[in-house]
């Protein structure tokens, strides 16, 4: 059997950061009960042939899922718990953000089984933290992460960003010393990236804020690189570190292309052959479900070249790579032509064996670019 995960996706927010463009609303707390219900008859209701997959992950993730009260998530764990095998779970991640998960709370998911926390800290420094529009403070991100371990969260990931406008170096510097002094198991370090469809798009199209250029980018990530490990932090894909046998296995899942299952508003999944997603509208959600119809909006079927680039994409921004094994035998030496056609733009960063395909550490920051032109 192969292994998988389930992805539960919970739309509700205190507020829409600037820069985020996952599918979330704001302001609709009346709505989560009648949300709750609608996920519930989704995931009874799904006709997933799942009986050869084996579940070792659940990550509920959004939006805001701390959002959500003990009972709330325990109807939720219920229905996932009588409709799929979770025997075999190994992880079970929720996200929280600092502020809105007090110690009381974190002690009631852990009793419902949730092991693995992922708080979205983002920043420590208050200007950073009001231009992306959080409205935590760092005292917030500390207490929650303190309450975390308090209610017996041992495995907690911790979610930082940089290249954001108008942060420097040493602000850099900064949030990486001093979230390190907390010391999680996981840490998260992402580039602020551009996303259409956001406010921060907007700001950047209308040229009111400027984005760091590649060259600041590239700085900031080579001293994230530098100071996670040497704090034993291990870089196992681009943007995620983690200490020995910490990774999370949710995400594994993603980037090694296996299956998954998503449940709610805007949630995607995979059986290997199709992708399917559901509509990210919340009311749309709920409408089609309560009228006996499925939220599913639309499906992809995944040819064999789309396979292969998704396999090479998303393998290259591992530290491990690709192991060529997952390629058809008769695409192989097309790969490698591909590889030896672009060795020139991009010198000494591409590894390639009878067994691998991987990137050096300075390949490793242009790894969106390589795989777009390695693509069949």
């Amino acid at each position: 059997m192969q292994t998988a995960g389930i992805y539960i996706h919970i739309p509700f927010c205190i507020t829409k950061c600037i820069y985020c463009d996952f599918y979330s609303v704001a302001e609709q707390d009346d709505r989560i009960d009648n949300f709750v219900n609608a996920l519930i008859a989704e995931i009874k209701n799904s006709d997933t042939d799942v009986s050869k997959w084996k579940f070792d992950t659940v990550f509920i993730g959004g939006g805001t899922p701390s959002i959500l009260s003990q009972t709330q998530l325990e109807k939720i764990i219920s229905a996932l718990d009588k409709s799929f095998d979770l025997s075999n779970n190994i992880e079970f991640t929720l996200e929280a953000n600092p502020g809105e998960a007090p110690l009381d709370k974190l002690q009631d998911f852990r009793t419902l089984g949730i092991n693995r926390l992922s708080i979205g800290i983002q920043s420590f420094n208050p200007e950073l933290l009001k231009f992306l529009s959080r409205i935590h403070t760092s005292d917030d991100a500390v207490n929650t992460f303190n309450s975390a371990r308090k209610a017996g969260f041992d495995n907690i990931n911790c979610d930082l960003i940089y290249n954001i406008t108008d942060q420097s170096a040493n602000d850099w510097k900064n949030d990486l010393n001093e979230l390190v002094e907390l010391d999680p198991e996981h840490i998260s370090a992402y580039s602020l990236t551009v996303e259409n469809g956001t406010v921060l798009n907007d700001l950047v199209n209308k040229k009111t804020i400027q984005i760091p250029d590649d060259e600041m980018q590239i700085d900031l990530y080579n001293t994230a690189t530098e100071i996670l490990s040497k704090n034993k932090y291990r870089q196992y894909e681009i943007s995620n570190f983690s200490k020995a046998g910490k990774e999370c296995l949710h995400n594994l899942h993603y980037w090694n292309h296996d299956k998954y299952i998503g449940f709610g508003a805007s949630a995607h999944s995979f059986d290997g052959l199709k992708r399917w997603n559901n509509y990210s509208n919340l009311e749309q959600y709920i409408l089609m479900i309560e009228n006996d119809k499925s939220p599913i909006e639309s499906y992809d079927y995944i040819s064999e070249n789309d396979r292969i680039n998704e396999i090479v994409g998303f393998g290259l921004r591992m530290i491990d790579g690709v192991a060529l094994n997952k390629i058809p035998d008769n695409r192989i030496i097309e790969l490698k032509d591909s590889v030896q056609k672009i060795r020139n733009k991009y010198p000494d960063m591409i590894i390639i064996d009878n067994s691998n395909l991987r990137l050096n550490q300075r390949g490793l920051q242009f790894a969106d670019a390589i795989a777009v032109e390695l693509m069949l």
